[in-house]
């Protein structure tokens, strides 16, 4: 993939504004942001949602690549799943884990993640899991909305982020995008939060 994809990234102040749990961002979108969006558009129609994880660091100035983009969607009844898949597939999307919808619904009942990219391709892909676990459910109660243009996403709490990244994860990967997200937002995370995120993460491992 062309590393134009991932190019987000952001220098200074001034070409972003965080206010009142908003993150508005002066950035053109790339391709990887116009994936995310074109499948966003499409879910959000059936289910709330959360992205988690490392596509923020990116969306929010890291230059890395990523294969994939995690995300958290409430629990939905089968009819309603159903009615989602099949408009993901109408919007040119499908399932790298299984073309048949009863499988893709198991998979999701068993708090395992389903992979959903272009039609022919596999990455980038959305990997999407019903919010099952206590921490899951939670993160959708400090979403931050990000405004790009006329486009907006809801993204998990910057300090869930950081705690998840450090404290559960903890790769080198995972380790730098904490990092990014501490120097980028140091004058308005809460460490208070961060350590309560911890010993949640750490309750539920």
């Amino acid at each position: 993939m062309s590393k134009d994809l991932y190019n987000s990234k952001i220098d200074n102040k001034e070409e972003m504004e965080f206010i009142n749990n908003t993150i508005k961002l002066d950035k053109e979108l790339n391709e990887l942001d116009k994936f995310v969006i074109k499948f966003i558009k499409v879910l959000e129609k059936h289910s709330d949602y959360v992205i988690i994880s490392g596509y923020v660091s990116i969306l929010l100035g890291r230059s890395r690549a990523t294969e994939d983009i995690d995300i958290f969607i409430e629990e939905l009844d089968k009819e309603v799943f159903i009615k989602l898949y099949k408009e993901l597939k109408k919007a040119n999307f499908w399932c790298l884990n299984t073309e048949d919808e009863k499988e893709i619904y198991d998979y999701l009942k068993n708090n395992l993640g389903v992979r959903f990219a272009k039609s022919k391709e596999t990455i980038p892909n959305m990997e999407v899991k019903f919010a099952l676990k206590k921490s899951q459910k939670e993160s959708f109660k400090d979403r931050i909305k990000v405004i790009i243009g006329k486009e907006d996403l809801k993204i998990s709490s910057l300090e869930r982020q950081i705690a998840f990244k450090k404290y559960c994860l903890k790769s080198d990967k995972d380790m730098e995008d904490a990092r990014h997200l501490e120097k980028l937002f140091k004058d308005k995370l809460s460490y208070d939060k961060i350590r309560k995120y911890k010993k949640l993460i750490e309750n539920e491992t």
